[in-house]
């Protein structure tokens, strides 16, 4: 899988380590954030980095990685077609997938251990859209995905 991951200065210890973590797995991983502590970037420098790199359509994924991850969140989703979501555990990460089709991951460097770090993006990355869910729900959660793009069309062709 194609990865782009990035981090300001308090993520970046976790997002090494995630990092080193894709890597090892045979993912193609992209760094476009703080590169060391002696060159950090902000996360509103870092998330639009990633999201304009998501919009290509050349990653099948992000990982976002700042104190909390609200506010690589925050940012990354104003992008169109990016859709990221703060995860503190696994569940988080599962259902941003199952439930909400999240394309970016985000976590907080300051509250998330490096062991689970690894294995919330190795949730985020197996899980698809409405996996696991009931068939009524699979149906429902498709039609709102056709109308949250709907919003995201007209909210961008203004």
């Amino acid at each position: 899988m194609k990865i782009v991951i990035g981090s300001d200065k308090s993520g970046f210890s976790l997002k090494e380590a995630v990092k080193k973590h894709l890597i090892d797995a045979g993912h193609m991983v992209e760094d476009c954030g703080t590169a060391d502590l002696d060159h950090v970037k902000p996360f509103f420098e870092t998330a639009p980095i990633l999201a304009e790199k998501m919009q290509t359509g050349e990653f099948d994924r992000g990982v976002l990685i700042c104190g909390t991850g609200a506010g690589m969140a925050i940012v990354a989703n104003k992008y169109q077609g990016v859709y990221a979501m703060p995860c503190s555990d696994i569940y988080d990460a599962r259902m941003c997938r199952a439930i909400n089709d999240a394309n970016v991951i985000t976590m907080g460097g300051w509250k998330t251990a490096p062991e689970v770090g690894c294995e919330m993006v190795d949730v985020f990355l197996a899980t698809e859209f409405t996996q696991g869910l009931e068939p009524w729900r699979q149906e429902f959660l498709k039609g709102g995905k056709e109308k949250v793009k709907e919003i995201e069309k007209a909210i961008y062709e203004k």
